[in-house]
């Protein structure tokens, strides 16, 4: 069953970029900007609990 779905996500990615690769690139850069941001927000707010804790 996990290799049916993982196979049916590459063919649909393959599919994607075949037909519209300018919106594959537009998605996946938008996937990683929220990505890096989630990231940093993350690691501000870790920051942030440590120098209360002292």
């Amino acid at each position: 069953m996990k290799k049916a779905v993982v196979v049916l996500l590459i063919v649909f990615g393959l599919f994607w970029m075949v037909t519209d690769p300018h919106g594959l690139a537009q998605s996946a850069h938008k996937a990683g900007a929220s990505g890096a941001a989630l990231t940093g927000d993350f690691f501000s707010s870790v920051i942030t609990f440590i120098r209360e804790l002292e």
